[in-house]
């Protein structure tokens, strides 16, 4: 993992009666929408169609509720400058921030020749044909139709804010949400979600007390046996797989087994570096990074990148096998190490 600060919004777990949908499921729910708006075949339809489409923007993006869309007034309420829309009361309204695409696509209605006819009333439509289209666009999507209804899109929106760190007292405001029952529901700590978060914490702790730059951090995901050694696969949360080559003696003392969390430690003079490509070898654990830094000495150099999502890695290698590479800051290479090397730890 790298070395950032732990983040539990990444960890919690959304109770099975809280019903949603992830940021990949809404997006692949927003392109069947596009879809379907696109293919029709006549002006009356597509207008139909459009509007159904941005009340569905509107709803992914704000987690707004479904009635406060049907009857909004979309000249009062939409402020293409400043990318906002009001919903509530005017006793107790708020201004939720719109994406820029999605403004373009309210604008091309509201503005356009499909919006004429329909000013302040563009989302007045009726709620049970709403509801129906709703439905049938996650059929389409090969979801249940339960999870196409517009409640299922508020609570996907805001586990989507609490996921990506966003305060829970900020999300309550973008819903609208007076009460803090909010988050007894969203981020019901199980005693799972409990025990990895306190147990990755200690394993950060534990990584930065120790002399060796590369760290993993993960789970056992695999153990096979001889009569003397084991071969014990690990998988990191950014989906790595690492092996690490123990005698049974040290199986049985640290009492591994799969799903048991683990570190694992690699001293930087046991790291070799390649090009990423063109090279093969018959070593196991093999990690691409990008090349952050390089420091070297007549005999030595100190080279040192980065994952696509943050693990940072450390090799100590010979200054002339670098200039016999070419490897420049920049380059993606292959920070590779023997089984036989690692050494495992657990909380």
């Amino acid at each position: 993992m790298g070395t950032g600060k732990l983040a539990p919004c990444k960890f919690f777990d959304v109770p099975d009666n809280i019903k949603h949908l992830d940021t990949k499921m809404l997006d692949s729910l927003e392109s069947a929408y596009r879809l379907w708006r696109d293919e029709s075949g006549r002006a009356d339809h597509l207008r139909s169609r459009t509007r159904v489409f941005c009340l569905f923007l509107i709803l992914r993006h704000t987690g707004a509720r479904l009635g406060e869309i049907l009857k909004m007034d979309e000249r009062k309420s939409i402020n293409f400058g400043r990318a906002t829309v009001t919903l509530g009361t005017e006793k107790f309204s708020r201004e939720v921030p719109l994406p820029q695409n999605v403004c373009r696509e309210l604008k091309a209605l509201i503005e356009g020749p499909m919006g004429m006819g329909l000013e302040s009333q563009v989302f007045h439509l009726d709620p049970g044909y709403v509801r129906r289209i709703f439905y049938d666009r996650a059929e389409a999507c090969s979801l249940p139709r339960a999870l196409g209804a517009p409640s299922v899109l508020r609570r996907s929106r805001a586990v989507e804010l609490l996921r990506n760190g966003v305060p829970l007292g900020v999300v309550r405001k973008v819903l609208g949400q007076s009460s803090a029952d909010l988050s007894a529901v969203y981020q019901e700590w199980s005693e799972g979600d409990v025990q990895n978060i306190v147990r990755r914490m200690a394993l950060e702790e534990s990584s930065l007390k120790s002399s060796a730059r590369n760290t993993f951090i993960g789970h056992v995901a695999q153990i096979r046996r001889d009569g003397i050694l084991a071969d014990v696969e690990f998988e990191t949360a950014e989906g790595l797989r690492i092996s690490s080559v123990i005698t049974l003696e040290s199986l049985y003392k640290l009492d591994l087994e799969v799903g048991v969390p683990v570190s694992a430690t690699i001293k930087a003079p046991l790291v070799s570096v390649r090009p990423a490509e063109g090279c093969t070898s018959s070593t196991r654990n093999c990690v691409i990074a990008t090349v952050t830094e390089i420091k070297s000495t007549e005999i030595l150099a100190e080279v040192s990148g980065e994952t696509a999502s943050g693990t940072r890695l450390c090799a100590l290698v010979a200054s002339w096998s670098i200039d016999e590479e070419g490897m420049n800051v920049g380059d993606k290479i292959e920070f590779c190490f023997k089984a036989l090397s690692i050494v495992l730890h657990v909380v």
